[in-house]
């Protein structure tokens, strides 16, 4: 089973490229559309792989990093998400920003996810909510969204912008940018992330 592949670039399409290898071997791989849109072709590129083998084929889909690759397998073991699902969720929103959808148990979030309607979303969360403990941003911090019984600073400030009317899609950016979010209050959280939001909108 093909676990990753490094090569080069040799054609681009819509939902697959064509990674050569040095051996001379092209591998079809399917990738979602945002991850594909980043490659060039004679790029030089190492993708982590997922091998799905069914009866009248062996399909190898890519990602350029660990974080999208451990997501679409646990979106694959969610009855009703297949591959192709699972690369549209993918494709249309950020592992980390997914991560809070569920945690948050945000429906409007995820039933707009290409493939998921209000039966798979709340499926999502059934299977899913308990295995994810927390998210990390682009920085590589984890904020935990469930503290264990209190809320957690973080999940306080979500729950408080939330009702000022931003959706948990617009949250987590904002999030990201607060430097040490992690270890501050709720209460010093707020303003922050609301001068962000303001200083966005006079963009």
């Amino acid at each position: 089973m093909i676990g990753s592949l490094r090569g080069q670039v040799s054609e681009l399409g819509l939902e697959t490229c064509i990674i050569e290898t040095k051996g001379g071997v092209g591998y079809r791989v399917f990738m979602a559309a945002g991850e594909l849109s980043r490659l060039q072709a004679k790029q030089e590129v190492r993708l982590y792989i997922h091998t799905a083998v069914r009866e009248d084929a062996i399909l190898l889909f890519g990602f350029l990093t660990r974080e999208g690759y451990e997501l679409f397998l646990l979106l694959l073991g969610v009855s009703g998400v297949g591959p192709k699902v699972a690369l549209g969720i993918l494709g249309a929103i950020k592992p980390s920003a997914f991560y809070l959808a569920l945690r948050s148990k945000d429906m409007k979030v995820l039933t707009k996810l290409p493939g998921i309607g209000k039966k798979t979303a709340e499926r999502l969360v059934l299977e899913l909510k308990d295995r994810v403990g927390g998210f990390t941003d682009s920085g590589g911090r984890e904020f935990s969204v469930d503290g264990g019984g209190a809320a957690s600073p973080v999940a306080e400030a979500i729950e408080a912008l939330a009702s000022l009317g931003y959706a948990n899609s617009e949250i987590m950016p904002v999030l990201e940018q607060i430097p040490d979010c992690a270890s501050l209050s709720a209460e010093e959280i707020l303003p922050r992330a609301l001068r962000l939001f303001a200083a966005k909108k006079q963009r």
